[in-house]
């Protein structure tokens, strides 16, 4: 059962779409399995027999009523008991797709990707309204941040939107805002670093900025996820800019949520 994933996408009705370079075709009672990488709960979708072409064959999977988890998941196929992991020549991976992806407001978001063995997986994460960050930098003694709203559900168009940029210092309970734009699903945002040090002078510690939008519920956090770049406090590091001698700059979470550190 020689099959190779020759394109792979999540739709954004949330269908797996699959495109097959086969031998031959699929018999019936062959089976789409996924597989839990952490616990080993499975899932499985009977395929048919898909098309009359030998080489090619298309596949279209909705992924919701499977009930899958956050988590990865392995893509296998099986027939009569037997069970192979389905390869991929696909990377599986779109900026704009995922920006487009990430308009609808959504609980769960599903995202197909090629591993770095060769095998068809699915990242699936839970999508709860967040910034969207594409820029950060430092600059005329400001700190400055542009990006795009994620799963709000706010239409991608010219209206403008009432918005806020606060950071918040917990530990010392005191907060610093600035008037951001909001302009369809994408921001920009500017603070004060002079106003930062004020707001505590004698504490070095970390911010946490968020994003307040008219008509959403609660602040947006800021944060970076619409990439292929996992891991973003180990691999991105920033310069520091120094305000009055004191050592600022931005960071990530190892849940890849965006802070500003202030001395250290």
């Amino acid at each position: 059962m020689r099959v190779v994933v020759t394109d792979a996408e999540v739709t954004l009705a949330d269908v797996l779409s699959l495109r097959l370079a086969i031998e031959e075709p699929l018999e019936d009672g062959t089976e789409l399995v996924l597989r839990n990488r952490t616990t080993g709960v499975e899932r499985d979708v009977l395929l048919g027999t898909p098309g009359a072409r030998a080489r090619e064959a298309s596949l279209a999977v909705s992924l919701a009523p499977l009930a899958l988890s956050a988590g990865r998941w392995d893509a296998y196929l099986r027939r009569d008991g037997k069970r192979v992991r389905l390869r991929s020549i696909d990377p599986g991976f779109s900026l704009d797709h995922l920006d487009a992806y990430a308009l609808c407001r959504r609980t769960l978001a599903y995202r197909s990707y090629r591993t770095r063995n060769g095998f068809l997986a699915l990242k699936i994460a839970d999508a709860e309204p967040v910034a969207e960050v594409r820029a950060i930098w430092f600059r005329e003694g400001r700190f400055e941040v542009t990006g795009l709203l994620a799963y709000t559900g706010i239409e991608d168009d010219d209206s403008r939107h009432e918005a806020m940029l606060t950071l918040d210092r917990r530990q010392a309970a005191v907060r610093v805002s600035s008037t951001a734009t909001v302009q369809g699903v994408r921001f920009h945002a500017a603070v004060s670093l002079v106003d930062v040090l004020a707001a505590d002078p004698d504490g070095a510690g970390t911010w946490e900025p968020a994003l307040e939008v008219a008509g959403l519920p609660a602040p947006l956090k800021l944060g970076s996820r619409l990439d292929d770049i996992d891991g973003k406090r180990r691999r991105l590091h920033y310069p520091s800019a120094k305000i009055d001698g004191v050592p600022i700059r931005p960071c990530y979470t190892a849940d890849d949520e965006l802070r500003i550190e202030v001395g250290g």
